[in-house]
């Protein structure tokens, strides 16, 4: 903390040697030119574009131009990713269209496309302003700043005493020409260089939301694509299950039907000859039942457990915590029950991790909490284990965090080498 705060007290010493301040200085200097240029180019195609649109030359006028302007968003893009930092992903592509209607129509209906014919107009001025604003600053600043390193000047190539900053130009005026007003002036310079990069920087901030907001993706495209990865997700874990299910199902419960149906054929033939040995045949084949019958309830706890269904989170996860191969502190602090989908989703994360708990920390004893925050709900599941436990680690973190994720979740992993984990798990309490 010490070093953070010596860090922020050199700050604004360090700031006019950055190389932060002279990259977005760099950006507003050439983003003046290159706003010259694509303001013309812009208002040119769209207002030649616009009047043609009476005979058949303005509409693909106008969808050729949308494309000028798509390559001069990529421009602004890499500037803004080498001198500002930023990464804005270009907006997607378009579909491949068959014709040149089809390719004209998909260019004029295209959001992005005129986004970055907006963004071409407005940063104009936008520019201009910030071109005058930061140069002006920069230039008096070091300038004045420096001012007794190149004050030689005066009179060896002037008539001048020193530099004039106001008057006719003819004797009369202010004139840096004592020790006094030079010092004044360098004091002003100084302070003008510890304060012209924090004033580069709001102007650059704002380059900043122009391209993030005009030259990348639309929000409604991202939410769309991240709704189709989720999708898949969600399509992928359901056929899981069902493959789960299925190899439960033939390798426990549908085995032991099949051997508990030879067996009572079996006892059916012996049963005339060696009523006995039958009736140890028919016990053998009640455990078997038995034992059907338990895998069966587990296998539809693991479904969907009816306590759920019936009494919620708190008295579920108890019952899945006195299956744990650990003591475990089970906390539910909920007003209501959120949403079914969301429900089961948290029940099944505790399983997962209890699970893990059981084979993989060789701990002592773990807690879970769970409790609601705004329109969230909070996981917490922790134990004493060994830790190091990492997504990717083989313990079934990846795939949890896959799960949640599907329904705008977060799963954090907070487990180091020393000793203990704590997984904490945010979902939305209504899906």
């Amino acid at each position: 903390m010490e070093n953070g705060q010596r860090r922020g007290r050199y700050a604004v010493v360090r700031a006019p040697f950055e190389g932060r301040t002279w990259r977005e200085f760099g950006h507003i200097m050439v983003g003046f030119p290159l706003s010259t240029l694509y303001f013309c180019v812009a208002v040119t195609l769209l207002s030649a574009g616009a009047g043609l649109l009476v005979t058949f030359l303005g509409v693909p006028l106008l969808a050729w131009s949308l494309g000028v302007f798509r390559g001069f968003g990529a421009v602004e893009r890499a500037r803004a990713r080498g001198l500002l930092g930023l990464e804005v992903a270009a907006p997607a592509p378009l579909r491949r269209a068959k014709g040149p209607l089809a390719w004209m129509g998909a260019m004029l209906k295209s959001g992005a496309n005129w986004r970055h014919a907006l963004y071409m107009v407005i940063h104009f001025p936008w520019a201009v302003f910030s071109f005058c604003v930061a140069l002006t600053f920069m230039t008096y600043g070091w300038a004045m700043a420096l001012y007794p390193a190149w004050q030689w000047v005066f009179p060896t190539f002037t008539d001048q005493p020193g530099l004039q900053l106001y008057g006719d130009g003819h004797g009369d005026g202010f004139y840096l020409d004592s020790p006094l007003r030079i010092a004044a002036a360098c004091a002003v310079g100084v302070l003008l260089v510890f304060v012209t990069p924090w004033l580069v920087r709001g102007l650059a901030a704002v380059d900043r939301a122009l391209v993030a907001g005009l030259l990348g993706p639309s929000r409604l495209a991202d939410r769309v694509t991240e709704l189709e990865s989720d999708r898949g997700v969600v399509v992928d874990t359901a056929a899981a299950d069902l493959r789960r299910i299925e190899r439960d199902l033939h390798d426990g419960a549908q085995a032991r039907l099949v051997n508990l149906a030879m067996d009572l054929g079996l006892a059916k033939e012996k049963l005339p000859a060696d009523p006995q040995a039958a009736a140890r045949m028919v016990d053998e084949a009640h455990g078997e039942v038995k034992l059907a019958l338990q895998e069966l309830r587990d296998l539809a706890r693991g479904i969907h457990p009816a306590v759920l269904t019936d009494r919620g989170l708190d008295a579920a996860l108890s019952s899945l915590a006195a299956r744990c191969t650990v003591p475990v502190r089970v906390q539910v602090e909920l007003p209501a029950r959120p949403a079914p989908a969301i429900e089961g989703i948290a029940y099944f994360t505790v399983s997962e991790l209890l699970q893990n708990i059981s084979k993989h920390s060789g701990a002592r004893s773990a807690g879970v909490d769970i409790w609601r925050s705004g329109e969230r709900l909070m996981i917490q599941v922790s134990d004493d284990g060994r830790g190091g436990a990492a997504v990717g680690g083989g313990t079934g973190l990846a795939g949890l965090t896959e799960r949640i994720g599907a329904v705008d979740g977060v799963l954090l992993v907070e487990s180091p080498e020393a000793g203990g984990t704590r997984v904490t798990a945010e979902l939305p309490w209504r899906g």
